[in-house]
């Protein structure tokens, strides 16, 4: 029985981390065109709140769920060697937490900025480079670490 649930937690939170994916890329598209309209904040808001929870599940995938992801952490030097698992330890973590970074950055120093023309600039190239950064790090098909655009249960 623990063995079951601890399957489902992990086929749950992988799921909900591949669909979450999609919100997350669609509001860095909307977030960066709003900030090159002047429009205001409010996706931007959503980009943020979509890419910190996608953080949650890909650190309990990374540190708590994922069996891959135990094994790679157990033979982490091999791992550098293999290219699919240096994307999935090291590159993919690494340019989400970018992502995740430039987004938040671009919120405080919008926040700072008096000048609308500035705050609109700060908005728009911080949302950007998240948005690359996402697209760059998603494991999409066709790519060696490549899954499925849609995972089901």
């Amino acid at each position: 029985m623990i063995v079951v649930t601890s399957v489902a937690m992990y086929t749950t939170i992988l799921v909900l981390h591949s669909w979450l994916r999609w919100l997350a890329l669609g509001a860095g598209l909307a977030a960066t065109l709003a900030a090159a309209r002047g429009k205001t904040d409010r996706v931007g808001t959503i980009l943020v709140s979509t890419l910190d929870l996608q953080v949650l599940l890909g650190l309990l995938l990374y540190f708590v769920v994922s069996p891959n992801m135990a094994e790679i952490r157990a033979h982490f030097g091999e791992s550098m060697k293999d290219p699919v698992a240096r994307f999935w330890a090291v590159e993919h973590i690494t340019t989400m937490f970018g992502a995740v970074i430039a987004a938040h950055v671009g919120r405080v120093l919008a926040r700072r900025t008096a000048d609308p023309n500035a705050r609109r600039m700060k908005l728009f190239i911080c949302y950007g480079i998240a948005t690359v950064l996402m697209i760059l790090a998603v494991p999409w098909p066709g790519m060696r670490a490549g899954r499925p655009l849609f995972r089901g249960f």
